[in-house]
């Protein structure tokens, strides 16, 4: 399921690296780091799918149209690929049959005792159905858990976000509370549920579960 990328990952293991595939419904999901090329189609996506995902994003300077334009992309790029190299996250997009379809980020890594960090994703309105975000998180879970040397995971999510609520809880994650004003979203600060997941609860893996659920398979 893991086939590493050539880099340096000495320091910090698990980026860069490609996960998947793995087929849903919607198509063979796998994921890989973001290329500058990705642009056009990230700010397609983006731009066309902005009342689907407005809601559940944090609140910028910048409006939705600028910040996503495709010229935004290059230094998005360069700072998850910084972030990526110096061992903070490990950002990944998420494609289906190939195609640009979202992404999925592990972000504020911290090693030492704690080895946590978190998991934040967004998938393209029409992949959003199909077991595509499932398909995902399980995927980067795993390998957070077996390669990337973490213990801990956690997500925070709007309480009005059943879609995303249902993607975690079906993974595994567990709530631990609420997040009261937690984040500036859509204009205003709203309350965030904490979910989270750690390696002992998922011993065999997520992918193996979706599997032997049969809502995915390995090609």
């Amino acid at each position: 399921m893991n086939a590493g990328l050539t880099g340096d990952t000495s320091r910090h293991p698990g980026w860069p690296a490609r996960l998947g595939p793995l087929r849903v419904r919607a198509g063979l999901v796998e994921l890989r780091p973001p290329r500058l090329f990705d642009g056009s189609r990230w700010s397609h996506i983006r731009l066309r799918d902005r009342r689907y995902l407005e809601n559940w994003e944090p609140t910028a300077t910048e409006g939705w149209a600028e910040r996503n334009a495709a010229l935004a992309w290059p230094g998005q790029w360069s700072s998850l690929r910084a972030l990526g190299r110096r061992g903070h996250a490990l950002p990944f997009v998420i494609t289906v049959d190939g195609e640009f379809a979202g992404q999925i980020t592990v972000g504020n890594v911290v090693r030492g005792s704690l080895r946590s960090a978190w998991v934040g994703y967004w998938v393209a309105a029409d992949r959003a159905s199909g077991g595509v975000a499932t398909a995902a998180v399980a995927m980067v879970v795993d390998h957070c858990f077996r390669v990337a040397g973490l213990h801990r995971l956690e997500a925070t999510v709007r309480p009005e976000n059943a879609p995303s609520l249902r993607v975690l809880t079906k993974s595994g994650f567990r709530e631990e509370g609420l997040f009261q004003r937690y984040l500036d979203v859509a204009g205003d600060w709203r309350d965030h549920l904490c979910l989270a997941i750690t390696s002992e609860e998922v011993p065999d893996g997520l992918v193996s579960r979706l599997v032997a659920r049969g809502q995915a398979r390995t090609p």
